[in-house]
This record gives C-alpha cells, structure tokens and sequence, in this order.
C-alpha cells in the first residue's frame, strides 16, 4: 500500500496573516491531510498566539475542497462528549465529510488543570479516555442518547442529523498502552503513535523502530482479541523519535526514515508544518520538495 503523507499545522498564525495560506498549501501540495492539535495551548508556545483548533478547523474547511482535516489529537483534559459531538458534526457538515478526529488521553500539561481541577492520575485518566471515546461514539452515531457514567453522562442529547460520514466521522486514536490500544482496537479507524517517549533524549532510531514494531504487534493482539478483522491505518506523527527533525533535512532522508516505518505497516506519515525558531524548525523549500516528491518514490 502506498503511504499516505500528511502534515501538522499549530494554530499559531492569525487567519489574515498567513493562517489561511497554510492550509491552502498544504492542499496544494498534495498532502492527504491536514491536522492541529487541539490545546488549550502548548508547550514553548504558551505565552504566544494560540488559536481553538475547532474553529481553526471550520476556517480550513471553507478554504480548501480537497484535503482531509482533523485534530491530532483531541483529549478529555477540555472537552466534554456531548458539547465535542455536536460541534464535530457540524465541523464535518461544513466540511462536506473531511473530518478524522484524532483522540487521546491527553497529558499532563497546560491543559490538565486550566478548568481548575487538580491533574487526574494516570487510572483516572486511562479510566476517563475509555468512557470518553464509548459515550462519543454513540453521541455520533445514535439520534439521542442518554447515559449515566462515573465521569461522562447525558441526558437526551440530541444529534440530528449525523455525520456526513456514515456511521459516523473517523477515530484516530491515539494509544500505547493495553487499555488505549484495546479502544483503537475496539473504536478505532486508525492508530496514532508518536513513538516510544522514553527513548526520545538518548535512544537510537533502531531501538525506536523496534519499539514502534513492539506497539504495533500488541496492537493486532488487541484487534485479535476482540475478532476485529477489519484493518486499521496506522498514523506515525513524527518528530518525537530520537530522528527528530533530521528525517526533514533533505528528501533521501526522509525517504529512508519513512520507508523503514511503510515496513512495519504504517499507511500515514505527519510531518509539523516549519515554524522558524521552535523545535520544528526547517527548510521550507526542503519540507515542500519531500511533500512533492517523497509519495511517489514511497509507492
């Protein structure tokens, strides 16, 4: 199967002073999709501009036709199923049915305690993530619903009328771990990894890609498990593997980094978008020639 090349864009520009441009090139390179991160805000970026990704989203989605969009990823740490569905089908109505929403448990960041509540531990939020993920589905799905949950109810929530896409839009969920790959597996129309965070200061792109391959087996023991036969894509989002930014530095790079992950099964690869000055610093002319010419040589 070809691998699909895809890019990340952070909502840090102003829509009138570049943000706007940015999607509309990435559709006209050619990338499968287009995603941000959905934060509240992040990292070295908090005390800089940081846009909503939803809305950046819904602006996306009126300035391209072709490119697939999405959050990579959505997290309980802000969101609420029964407000986060409502606002996904009209996000995928607006865009004419081009919305993956990437999901996870979310971290331990900024984002965790801006409503005021003090971090959850890592059970409550494996705990949170598992009821999140069942009770949105069924919010995209299902005309009304009506839960009751230790975290997450509803009460006659109404979705009329759906997706544009049926059943409903597509989950990327993120997932290392048995309980987050047991939800890929169950929910899940793709798999979003980042790779193995502990090897990201001193490990080596060997023994990253071996731990790459390591998830990627326990996740078919999770599909196993349950009788899925249906296929899962497979989303690596780069750029915290112990490569970093070097697969970016020319377009042979990136196709020897990008072809020993195709092996392992990976059908989409997420490059971050440059953004001078920060850790996803690169050559623009590089990053377009790779988004031009990297698929076919992939094939």
């Amino acid at each position: 199967m070809s691998l699909r090349l895809s890019t990340v864009i952070l909502p840090v520009d102003r829509w009138r002073e570049g943000g706007r441009e940015k999607w509309q090139r990435a559709e006209e390179l050619g990338f499968h999709a287009a995603y941000t991160y959905d934060h509240l805000s992040w990292r070295t970026f908090r005390d800089g501009p940081w846009f909503g990704a939803l809305p950046t989203l819904t602006a996306a989605a009126t300035a391209t036709d072709r490119l697939r969009l999405g959050t990579l990823v959505t997290s309980p740490n802000f969101r609420h199923p029964v407000t986060l569905a409502k606002e996904l089908i009209s996000l995928d109505d607006v865009s004419d049915g081009r919305i993956t929403l990437g999901i996870g448990a979310g971290g331990n960041g900024f984002d965790a305690t801006a409503l005021g509540q003090e971090p959850w531990t890592p059970k409550e939020r494996a705990d949170r993530f598992a009821e999140f993920v069942a009770l949105l589905d069924r919010l995209l799905t299902e005309g009304a619903v009506s839960a009751q949950g230790s975290h997450y109810s509803a009460v006659e929530a109404r979705n009329v009328p759906g997706c544009v896409q049926r059943p409903r839009l597509p989950f990327a969920v993120a997932a290392t771990g048995p309980r987050g790959l047991k939800l890929a597996a169950r929910y899940g129309q793709a798999w979003v990894t980042t790779g193995d965070p502990k090897l990201y200061e001193e490990g080596t792109p060997e023994q990253s890609v071996a731990a790459i391959s390591g998830q990627a087996e326990k996740l078919a023991g999770a599909c196993a498990d349950i009788g899925r036969a249906a296929p899962l894509d497979k989303i690596l989002l780069t750029g915290f593997t112990p490569d970093r930014a070097r697969p970016l530095e020319s377009l042979d790079a990136f196709v020897d980094f990008a072809g020993r992950h195709q092996d392992l099964g990976f059908t989409e690869l997420v490059i971050h978008w440059p953004i001078p000055d920060s850790d996803f610093a690169a050559d623009l002319s590089v990053f377009e020639k790779i988004a031009t010419e990297a698929p076919a040589q992939l094939r």
